[in-house]
């Protein structure tokens, strides 16, 4: 029994640094404008206002893609949209293979992507950086990619799962 486990969160560089400015540029002008003009605001309200940025800009950064494949189905979980594991069980499942995609151009970027507001035809997809999938086309028709940053060890397993959906 072969088993593939991975947890992926948002810690790309690029974001980092464009969270960063994104967070200290608000933060500085709001404290500016308190230095200038005390009697606008409270401290209170100033102590508020970072304390709510900071919230917001960090908010990205408690997401976190799960992904489980086993000898039941592919599971997955990506927090906080989703609670409990998601499970597709592997009767369930048409194709299921590893595949290079493009997340900008196929699904509007990264995160939980697809459905009514972009291409219908390439399903829903989950993910959180990179441009490698494990796509799921699942015998009602539906299709789902799941982003991994272990292809080898993806293959690897649903190579020796291959025969419980084919």
């Amino acid at each position: 029994m072969k088993i593939f486990k991975e947890e992926q969160r948002f810690n790309q560089l690029w974001l980092i640094i464009l969270m960063l400015v994104s967070t200290i540029v608000p933060i500085g002008i709001y404290v500016k404008e308190y230095t200038e003009n005390p009697e606008n605001f409270s401290s209170l309200e100033l102590i508020g206002v970072i304390f709510l940025i900071l919230l917001a800009s960090g908010f990205i950064f408690f997401f976190k893609l799960t992904t489980r494949i086993d000898e039941t189905g592919i599971h997955y979980k990506f927090f906080p949209f989703h609670w409990n594991l998601k499970n597709i069980k592997w009767n369930e499942i048409d194709k299921a293979y590893v595949r290079t995609y493009d997340p900008l151009g196929e699904y509007g970027g990264w995160g939980l992507k697809g459905g009514i507001l972009w291409n219908k035809a390439k399903g829903r997809a989950i993910n959180v950086s990179g441009d490698i999938g494990i796509q799921l086309v699942l015998k009602s028709g539906k299709k789902l990619l799941i982003g991994t940053q272990k292809e080898n060890e993806a293959k690897s397993v649903l190579a020796t799962y291959k025969t419980k959906f084919n």
